[in-house]
């Protein structure tokens, strides 16, 4: 019998998986209600790359003379670097159709809610209704910006994600609530154009997530330049002014008052699981979110989810290769279950910070004894010869075999060397392995090199 397949959501998640099904010989439907792409391409990752493009294009505009070059100060086109930002998304989005007409995949416009664990319904803008049925449905409806219990997102003046990427008019001043990836990132690409940002983490360190030496450069170096950050702070209460906002603060010394034009909130997302007829199906959501197996099986036979709607990493590309797995266990292939332990964390500010696997204190923590290497930028040549020789690269191996248990980098383009390290952990490359793996000269991957070299006390160039 003809295996038909319906994703319900086409972002990274639900149309990677719609195509590789229908390489496979399903016939599939896609249903998406707003575009595809999902916040990913059209909210997120594709859209804030390029703001971060345009700001660092004008710290080298502002470093010039530094590479030789007399310049006059660069005016800021603020609208200018939103809509780039808009055509690269709008750009990847009718990439996405295309790519869904090339592999016959039909999409449909709407809004759906499982009737079966066969069946859908889906409402249309003008409320049409239809009813799809196939053998197999994956959920992949994502998440959405989430609320603080005493601050609300409102568009206007407290602002998600959406809306701090498509202002009109770039604000003078900024509260960032929030230092996670998306926090940071908005920091420093609204810092570097000059509006006056105050970043406020609860936390005790920004990126909480990521080892708490990179996260402790990545502070000191914003600091130097002049950005506001207050960790194990707490916004008790914010007040919309006719100015902007103000927020009480409780630091862990005092309590401050701060005004700001706007406010972003970026504490996190909530799955969009809500009014998709799951519950009623019989799948009990655990704190909102699907609970799966292995291949991303609910409870329910022929009913699948993938990306922001479980407690898997929301990061599109475990969204995408959840995708890619759980299709092709449908397809009747055997892939092997996702590794979450090789699964990359990327921060695309200016230095970069990327990871893979244990900090250095989670590996601790778990009764590993460790071997560590370190490698400064500030002894890399080629990182001297770009003019940005800021972080470093850390490496954690477990002592006696030499498993390579977590990578860290901060510094220029770590979001692309990371992948290396994600190679030779699913490879199992030893530390010494990697330390002898020739890499070429001068480039900043020769870092990762050094690194592995350090933990055994046999770096060269330190």
């Amino acid at each position: 019998m003809e295996k038909r397949l319906i994703v319900i959501g086409g972002g990274p998640g639900g149309y990677v998986a719609a195509i590789r099904a229908a390489q496979l010989g399903l016939q599939v439907q896609l249903i998406e209600r707003e575009r595809l792409g999902g916040i990913c391409l059209n909210w997120g990752c594709i859209p804030t790359k390029a703001l971060l493009k345009s700001a660092e294009v004008l710290e080298y505009l502002l470093q010039a003379e530094a590479y030789g070059f007399k310049t006059s100060a660069p005016q800021i086109d603020f609208p200018q670097i939103i809509q780039r930002s808009r055509q690269v998304a709008d750009k990847m989005s009718r990439g996405i159709d295309y790519l869904m007409r090339k592999n016959k995949i039909e999409v449909i416009q709407g809004t759906a809610r499982l009737l079966s664990s066969k069946e859908v319904e889906v409402t249309s803008e003008k409320g049409e209704k239809r009813r799809l049925q196939a053998s197999h449905i994956i959920v992949a409806t994502g998440a959405r910006a989430a609320n603080l219990p005493h601050i609300q997102i409102d568009g206007k003046t407290v602002l998600g994600y959406r809306e701090a990427m498509t202002l009109p008019k770039q604000p003078e001043s900024l509260l960032v609530i929030g230092a996670g990836a998306i926090g940071v990132e908005f920091s420093y690409f609204y810092h570097t154009l000059g509006t006056r940002v105050t970043l406020v983490e609860a936390l005790p360190h920004i990126l909480p997530r990521e080892d708490e030496e990179i996260a402790r450069e990545l502070e000191k170096i914003y600091r130097k330049k002049g950005l506001t950050i207050l960790t194990s702070t707490q916004v008790t209460s914010l007040e919309k002014t006719r100015k902007g906002v103000k927020a009480t603060l409780q630091t862990p010394k005092e309590t401050l008052v701060v005004e700001a034009e706007k406010a972003l909130l970026a504490v996190g997302i909530t799955p969009n699981t809500e009014n998709l007829g799951l519950e009623e199906l019989g799948i009990k959501l655990e704190k909102g979110r699907i609970p799966v197996d292995a291949y991303y099986r609910t409870s329910v036979p022929g009913v699948y989810a993938i990306g922001d709607v479980l407690s898997t990493p929301a990061l599109a590309h475990v969204a995408s290769m959840e995708g890619i797995l759980c299709v092709e266990h449908i397809a009747g292939l055997n892939p092997q279950p996702l590794d979450y332990s090789t699964i990359p964390s990327c921060t695309y500010c200016q230095p970069e910070v990327a990871s893979m696997g244990l900090t250095e204190k989670a590996a601790r923590e778990k009764g590993y004894e460790v071997q560590v290497g370190k490698f400064p930028y500030t002894a890399s040549g080629k990182a001297s010869a770009l003019g940005k020789n800021e972080g470093f690269v850390k490496l954690i191996f477990e002592a006696k075999y030499g498993e390579l248990l977590g990578a860290h980098i901060i510094g220029p383009n770590a979001t692309e060397l990371i992948g290396e390290l994600i190679v030779a952990r699913r490879l199992e490359i030893t530390g010494h392995e990697l330390a002898k793996t020739i890499h070429p000269h001068p480039t900043l991957s020769e870092a990762i090199m050094e690194a592995a070299a350090a933990a055994y006390g046999e770096v060269i160039h330190l």
